[in-house]
């Protein structure tokens, strides 16, 4: 629970001597750290004036302003500096493109807008007027990611996503409000996570037959056949310790959901926390097929790469390999391919290479990437996406997936990603006890 940012914010003062022999120069990082301070008081300021802004708009025409930009006018705001915060490095922008304000700049995230009006009116109706209204994203190396303005017009921080954790200043207040927003709203499965935060602030205050009720409600609106509910009802009763119940739990979605690998990881949870060590491993290797191949063989593929040839695991035993699972469209592997580069470059003629496998389904788009970026070693690509022949057989269910595969065939990981990458593909190299 996080108090609300006060206005009024102690500023360091920079004090120096009439005598320059004695003055000491502030480091660098104090005078960073106090600029951010100020940006911050400064920023506040402009919310609270926009929320007199607001105020005094939606007196006087019955609603809310379409955009902020709208009250830029004598009447209501007058300056449109105030719609500007100090740490804005983009020029007047709000940080999510759907929050740009169309007319001029105007730095801050607008809640309420023609888009967003539909969505917001039905938070309101579950959080209350502590809901934002507008939002600043443009504070960087502090402990909260926004500063938020309020429907009540009050300044608060908090996450990016805001949490009913954070919006309220006690649990009783949140008690109040979101009891109130779940008899309007009990069955709404996008307010689910209500249910969640209700028993902990029950739990908080000790009102243990509260929090009980608020389980058994929940279960009473849970849909049996939504495998969602569950991991719902298992996320209230692990915050509840009740370890035994969540098992129970899991165990019936299991018959229902045999080959969901989630539920498979949540019962290796479970029993993690249960001290069962056998069964962790057991459901954990259920959810991630790849352990089981940990230090085994590789099975083999045949497939044809990009130039139409065939390719196979086969053809490069005695080499160290990266079967690399990969996308154009994943942020991460594009952020990892300059290291693959950089690693395929330097060992690649002792005895390293690298196989490609594109989950693209866009062919045009995977070569010009690979033209581009000066990719050299051979790809392969279905166009199927996750349904990729070679995605099924090893199960791969997330990207990126890099396999690591020794000389004679055999998985030494199945991450082997960043500044680790290198140093075990040096260490595969070694040995050559393998070699064929």
């Amino acid at each position: 629970m996080k108090a609300i940012l006060t206005v009024a914010i102690v500023l360091g003062l920079l004090i120096t001597s009439a005598n320059a022999d004695t003055s000491v120069d502030k480091p660098s990082e104090d005078l960073i750290t106090e600029q951010h301070e100020k940006n911050i008081e400064i920023c506040t300021q402009n919310l609270l004036v926009i929320g007199k802004a607001i105020q005094a708009y939606h007196n006087e025409n019955g609603d809310y302003p379409e955009w902020l930009s709208d009250m830029h006018q004598p009447k209501y705001l007058p300056d449109p500096d105030v719609l500007l915060c100090p740490a804005d490095s983009r020029g007047g922008k709000a940080i999510f493109s759907s929050n740009i304000d169309p007319k001029m700049p105007v730095s801050y995230g607008y809640q309420f807008h023609l888009e967003y009006r539909e969505g917001k009116t039905e938070e309101r109706l579950m959080y209350g007027d502590v809901l934002p209204l507008v939002r600043c994203r443009h504070h960087v190396n502090r402990e909260f990611e926004c500063l938020n303005l309020s429907y009540a017009f009050k300044v608060y921080p908090s996450s990016s996503v805001y949490t009913p954790d954070e919006m309220y200043e006690t649990p009783e207040e949140a008690i109040e409000t979101l009891e109130k927003g779940l008899q309007r709203q009990p069955d709404n499965e996008r307010f689910f996570h209500v249910y969640h935060s209700l028993v902990r602030f029950y739990s908080e205050v000790g009102r243990a037959e509260a929090a009980e009720n608020i389980v058994n409600r929940f279960k009473a609106v849970m849909k049996p056949g939504n495998i969602r509910h569950y991991f719902y009802l298992g996320d209230i009763l692990q915050m509840m310790h009740r370890y035994e119940e969540m098992l129970q739990v899991f165990e019936k979605l299991e018959e229902q959901a045999p080959e969901n690998r989630r539920v498979a990881r949540k019962l290796a949870e479970i029993h993690e926390m249960l001290g069962n060590a056998e069964l962790a491993k057991e459901y954990m290797e259920k959810a991630e097929p790849v352990l089981a191949l940990l230090g085994k063989t590789v099975p083999d593929f045949s497939a044809t790469d990009l130039d139409g040839n065939p390719i196979s695991l086969q053809q490069y035993r005695g080499k160290v390999i990266l079967l690399d699972f990969w996308a154009v469209w994943c942020g991460p592997c594009l952020g990892e391919m300059p290291n693959v580069k950089q690693v395929y470059g330097t060992y690649k003629d002792q005895g390293f290479d690298v196989i490609g496998v594109s989950l693209d389904t866009d062919e045009t788009r995977l070569r010009d990437y690979l033209k581009e970026n000066g990719i050299r070693w051979r790809q392969i690509c279905s166009g199927q996406g996750w349904q990729s022949p070679l995605a099924q057989q090893y199960g791969i269910n997330s990207i990126p997936a890099p396999w690591l595969i020794a000389r004679d065939g055999k998985l030494i990981t199945h991450r082997a990603r960043g500044s680790k990458l290198e140093r075990l593909v040096v260490e595969a190299l070694k040995d050559k006890s393998t070699n064929q």
